[in-house]
C-alpha cells in the first residue's frame, strides 16, 4: 500500500494479443511517472488461439508478446518500483511465469513473480454437470450436455482480489489467467488504497476506469469516429488511469504522445462492448448510468459518481469447442446485370458440388459495392462471397475451392476470384455460461510457492438500481427536417459480445439526445440495420452520458471464430448505423453542430 492516499497511476500497455510491442517502453519513457503497468491480452477468440498453440506445444498457451515487452522494460520497472499486472498467462499462467523468471535471470534480474489461477475449470465441467449444473448457453438457454459437444477450454472470469493479495504479499509482477479486463485496474487500486470488500462504490469506480483503458489506445483516439478532433496523424498513445481513493479517476496519457483524451474518446470506450448499464464484475456491479464525465485539463477527463452494488453469486465462464471446418471463396462481378450473374454463378456452383444441402451451413452473400457508370473499373465491382461449413473437412476443402475455380471459363462475363483455392480451416464456437462462484477456487501462487485461496466476495449491500428512465433535458426537436446521415448528430462505437453485437451511440447536445431517445427505438434500429430485422434488439438509455446502447442478439452467429460476416466482430457496425440517412429536424442539427464545436478538444 502507498503511504499516501494520492491517486495510483495505472497505465495499460496492451489492448489485445498483437498490440503495439513498443507501448510498454513508451509509457515508461514518458515524462510522467507511473505506479502500475498493466496489459490486457485476452479475448474470447484469444483463448481458442492459445489452445491451438498449446496443442502444438504443451508448454505454450500464454501470450508470448508479453515476454518480449518485459525483455525491454522489466529492469526499469524493478528499478522504479513499478508493479506489472497482466492476464497474459492465458491458459498457462504458471508456464508464462516460469519463462519470465528464466528470461529475467538471464538478464541478471530477480523479480518476485506471483500467479493468479483457478479460472481454468475445463476438468470440472463433468462434475458440475453431474451436480445438476446445466451450463446453459446465456443466449439460447441450451444445456451444454444437450448440445453434444466437447469443450476444449473453459475459463471462469475471476475478479481483482487475487491481484490485490499478490501485490500485498510483495509481488513485483502478477501474471493472471482469465480475470476480467477491469480487474487489471480494480485489483491494483484496491491494493494501493487498502480498500475493503464492501467498498462497492470505490470498486465500481475502478472497474469503470479499467473498462476505459482495457483496450489501450481506443481511449486516446484510436478507432474514434471524429478524425477532425485528433491533433495529427500519429498513432495514439496508450492510456493512463489515475484512480483516487474515493474511486473517481482521471483518464490521461503521456504528454507528447499521439492521439487525444476527450469526453468523446472516453465516452466511446465506456460504451464499447457494453450490455445493460449494470456492468457485472465478480467483485461489484458498476452502474454505468451513474457515471459522470468532465474535462480536467488538456488530455484529461475526470470520471466520477460511479455507484456499485454487490457482485453476482455466479461467475461467467467462456467455453470454446470445435465447430468443424470452413472455407470461403469470393467471386468478383463487374458492371451490368450483377444479380443475374450472381444467380448464374451460384446455380452452377451447387450443380458442380452436387447440391447446397450437403453442407451443414452454406452462406451466400452478394456484396453490392458497385456503382453505375463507375469512374474506375474497381468501382464497378460487386463480390459474391460463398462460405461453407461442415464437420467433414473433405466437403469444404479443396473440393469446394476447386469447384469455384471450375467456373472460371464457364459462368458469367468478367469472372475472376479474389481468393486462391485453399484447404479447409478449423473453427471454434464460443459458449458463454455461468457457474456458482463457490465452484471456482481463486488462487494466488506466490513467488515462494505458497498458495493463498481468495474467497469470493459475499453480497454486502442492496443493489443500486439502474436508472434508464431519467428525464430528458429537453423535448425532441420539431419543425422542418433535413435528410442527413445519423452520424451528423452522434458518434458510435461497436463491438462483439459472443454471438451478439453492441452499438453504443452518444451525442453532445441535450436536444439531439432527446430526439435520439424518441427516434431511435429498437424497432427503428432493426429498420436501419437490415441484418437485424428478425433479431432481438435490446435498448438501454444512459442519460448521464447522453447515450443509447443497443445489443443485437445473435447477429454474429456463434461468435467471432465461427461468424460468416465479413466483419465478424462488428467493429464497423456502429459506423454503418451512423452512415444511414434519416430525417433530422433542422433545429436539432444546428444545435448539435454548435455543441460539438464547443465540446471538441481542438
Amino acid at each position: 500500500m502507498s503511504p499516501s492516499r494520492r491517486p495510483v497511476r495505472i497505465a495499460n500497455c496492451s489492448g489485445f494479443y498483437g498490440d503495439r510491442l513498443s507501448a510498454a517502453r513508451e509509457l515508461l519513457e514518458g515524462p510522467d511517472p507511473i505506479d502500475v503497468l498493466c496489459g490486457d491480452y485476452l479475448a474470447e477468440l484469444t483463448m481458442l488461439i492459445l489452445w491451438k498453440a498449446r496443442k502444438r506445444d504443451p508448454e505454450a498457451g500464454y501470450a508470448t508478446t508479453f515476454l518480449r515487452q518485459m525483455h525491454d522494460v522489466l529492469g526499469t520497472c524493478l528499478e522504479r518500483g513499478v508493479k506489472v499486472v497482466s492476464n497474459a498467462g492465458g491458459l498457462n499462467p504458471s508456464g508464462a511465469a516460469a519463462k519470465l523468471r528464466a528470461q529475467a535471470a538471464a538478464g541478471g534480474l530477480a523479480p518476485r513473480v506471483a500467479v493468479v489461477e483457478g479460472d481454468d475449470i475445463l476438468d470440472r465441467l463433468p462434475a458440475l454437470a453431474a451436480a445438476g449444473e446445466r451450463l446453459a448457453h446465456l443466449d439460447t438457454g441450451q444445456a451444454l450436455a444437450d448440445a453434444g459437444i466437447e469443450a476444449v477450454t473453459a475459463n471462469a472470469y475471476l475478479g481483482g482480489w487475487g491481484i490485490t493479495e499478490a501485490l500485498r504479499a510483495g509481488a513485483d509482477v502478477v501474471i493472471c489467467g482469465r480475470v476480467t479486463d477491469a480487474s487489471l485496474v480494480s485489483g491494483p487500486a484496491a491494493w494501493w488504497h487498502d480498500w475493503r470488500r464492501d467498498d462497492l462504490d470505490r470498486l465500481a469506480g475502478a472497474i469503470v476506469a479499467g473498462h476505459v483503458i482495457e483496450c489501450g489506445p481506443q481511449a486516446t483516439g484510436g478507432n474514434y469516429c471524429f478524425l477532425d478532433e485528433l491533433p495529427d496523424g500519429r498513432s495514439p498513445g496508450f492510456p493512463i488511469a489515475e484512480v483516487a481513493d474515493d474511486g473517481s479517476s482521471v483518464i490521461t496519457k503521456q504528454p507528447g504522445s499521439g492521439g487525444t483524451v476527450s469526453t468523446g474518446t472516453v465516452t466511446a470506450q465506456l460504451l464499447y462492448e457494453l450490455g445493460a448499464p449494470g456492468y457485472l464484475n465478480p467483485d461489484a456491479v458498476a452502474h454505468f448510468d451513474t457515471v459522470a464525465l468532465a474535462p480536467d485539463g488538456p488530455d484529461r477527463v475526470r470520471i466520477s459518481g460511479a455507484r456499485g452494488s454487490a457482485g453476482p453469486d455466479r461467475l461467467k465462464v467462456a467455453v470454446n469447442h470445435p465447430g468443424g471446418y470452413r472455407n470461403t471463396m469470393s467471386m468478383v462481378i463487374t458492371g451490368l446485370d450483377v444479380e443475374a450473374k450472381a444467380a448464374r454463378a451460384e446455380r452452377m456452383l451447387w450443380e458442380v458440388l452436387g447440391g447446397r444441402e450437403q453442407f451443414a451451413t452454406a452462406d451466400v452473400r452478394l456484396v453490392r459495392s458497385d456503382h453505375p457508370d463507375a469512374a474506375t473499373n474497381e468501382l464497378a465491382t460487386a463480390v459474391l462471397r460463398v462460405t461453407v461449413k461442415d464437420p467433414d473437412p473433405v466437403k469444404v476443402g479443396r473440393r469446394f475451392a476447386n469447384a469455384v475455380v471450375e467456373l472460371s471459363l464457364a459462368s458469367y462475363a468478367g469472372f475472376f476470384t479474389t481468393t486462391p483455392p485453399s484447404a479447409e480451416s478449423a473453427y471454434g464456437v464460443y459458449w458463454p455460461t455461468l457457474v456458482p462462484a463457490g465452484a471456482v477456487e481463486h488462487r494466488v501462487v506466490h513467488d515462494d510457492g505458497t498458495v493463498t485461496v481468495v474467497a469470493h466476495p459475499e453480497p454486502t449491500a442492496v443493489p443500486v438500481p439502474s436508472r434508464p428512465d431519467l428525464p430528458h433535458r429537453r423535448q425532441p426537436g420539431a419543425g422542418p427536417a433535413e435528410r442527413r446521415p445519423l452520424g451528423a448528430i452522434c458518434g458510435a462505437r461497436s463491438g462483439d459480445k459472443g454471438g451478439n453485437a453492441n452499438v453504443g451511440i452518444w451525442t453532445w447536445d441535450d436536444g439531439a439526445f432527446a430526439w435520439l431517445v424518441e427516434h431511435l427505438s429498437a424497432a427503428r434500429v432493426r429498420e436501419l440495420v437490415p441484418e437485424a430485422a428478425d433479431l432481438e434488439v435490446q435498448r438501454h438509455v444512459l442519460a448521464n452520458l447522453r447515450a443509447l446502447n443497443f445489443v443485437i442478439v445473435g447477429i454474429l452467429g456463434e461468435g467471432v471464430a465461427s461468424s460468416v460476416r465479413a466483419d465478424p466482430q462488428a467493429k464497423g457496425l456502429g459506423e454503418y448505423l451512423r452512415s444511414r440517412w434519416v430525417d433530422i429536424p433542422v433545429t436539432v442539427l444546428r444545435a448539435a453542430e454548435r455543441s460539438r464545436l464547443l465540446a471538441s478538444p481542438r
